[in-house]
């Protein structure tokens, strides 16, 4: 299981600088190999790496390892953008999107991300400080700021490339960890999931994740929002890119602390989570012009996310069933009917006139389909 940590860099003035041209010598690099990449139709690691090796080498003062590092992160970027032109991610082949990205190089920013393996960087944990190669030289002592629990992952579980960047002024270091999976457990039952917009998330036990006041909260981001831009200045548009980062990190934190609970309930009495599956659902409503933005601003796909990581990490079972008329079907009697949910927040049966919260109701129906779904899963090929 691959799991990343990242930690905060605390370098020195002098190493700060060090680290910022290494990085944008790294970037510039990397734009000049993907434009050979794109006229020469480079896509392989190899064949590229052939081509502009010496170049990179004399040209941006980069030694041997960063330069086939900045291949690969090349090379990367073109299979990301493939990956994403066949998903449809960019339109169909005719949008200007589309033509956009494949009528041009990829450039990569100066302050992206620049991978680094075990040559060109290496950790000491018990002083807590990297000692990383530099266009200057090796910095050697660079301090690094991390929790107990994220250094015991990074002594124990640590492999591979570690990524540096910096952002919004900050130096981290982003390691990649592989960590073993723990055996999922038979459940002794399921507890199933509504999620939604009023209520972030609510479980068949009737446990109730309220939004309300992350709904406030983007309300009132988008009021300051609209203000700065309204006024259409240099400074409102830096000012905007940072409060749009602070409400995504606010809703990350939300959906990390509801998923971290749910998963413990649930291997503390060992059962299951189910969710709904929900995908294309943008896709597939069509809804008033006030409620567009609500929709848009739904961060329900990263709370199943964060559900499925943190299950497969605790070995919870974890699963996604059917979401049709979850919220309109009597879990009781089966009857399956619109007037059965007469408004957003109450259902009753129109047939045995069970009542409830309505969120709640979709959460037991959630979780019964969960009981069906995972004898089928786990029920053994029958034979020939």
């Amino acid at each position: 299981m691959k799991l990343v940590v990242q930690v905060k860099l605390l370098p020195t003035p002098e190493q700060a600088s060090a680290l910022e041209a290494t990085l944008r010598a790294c970037n510039r690099a990397a734009t000049y190999a993907s434009r050979i990449a794109f006229a020469k139709g480079l896509k392989d690691r190899n064949g590229l790496q052939k081509e502009v090796y010496t170049d990179l080498k004399a040209t941006f003062g980069l030694s041997a390892q960063p330069v086939v590092r900045a291949v690969k992160k090349v090379v990367d970027a073109y299979s990301a953008l493939k990956a994403s032109l066949q998903a449809g991610n960019l339109g169909p082949s005719t949008s200007t999107r589309y033509r956009r990205a494949v009528s041009t190089p990829i450039v990569f920013r100066p302050q992206a991300a620049q991978p680094f393996d075990d040559r060109c960087l290496s950790w000491q944990y018990d002083a807590r400080t990297v000692s990383i190669w530099t266009v200057d030289r090796r910095m050697k002592g660079i301090r690094f700021a991390c929790s107990p629990d994220q250094l015991k992952t990074l002594v124990q579980y640590r492999k591979g490339e570690s990524d540096l960047l910096r952002r919004g002024g900050k130096w981290y270091l982003v390691a990649t960890c592989d960590m073993p999976e723990p055996d999922v457990y038979e459940p002794v039952d399921w507890i199933g999931v509504d999620r939604g917009i009023v209520n972030l998330a609510t479980t068949s036990d009737g446990t109730n994740h309220q939004g309300r006041r992350l709904s406030r909260y983007r309300r009132w981001q988008a009021r300051k929002r609209a203000e700065l831009q309204a006024k259409q200045t240099r400074s409102a548009t830096r000012r905007l890119a940072r409060r749009a980062q602070k409400e995504k990190h606010h809703a990350t934190h939300v959906n990390h602390r509801i998923s971290k609970e749910i998963v413990s309930v649930a291997q503390r009495t060992g059962r299951g989570i189910a969710v709904e599956e929900l995908g294309g659902i943008r896709e597939r409503v069509r809804l008033h012009r006030d409620q567009r933005s609500a929709l848009s601003s739904w961060p329900f796909h990263q709370l199943g996310q964060h559900l499925a990581y943190k299950a497969r990490r605790a070995g919870v079972p974890f699963l996604e069933v059917d979401a049709r008329y979850t919220s309109q079907r009597c879990p009781r009697c089966g009857h399956t009917e619109r007037a059965n949910r007469p408004d957003r927040d109450h259902f009753r049966c129109r047939r045995c006139g069970l009542a409830g919260p309505a969120d709640v109701v979709a959460g037991v129906n959630v979780r019964d389909r969960a009981r069906s779904a995972w004898v089928l899963v786990t029920a053994p090929t029958p034979s020939p």
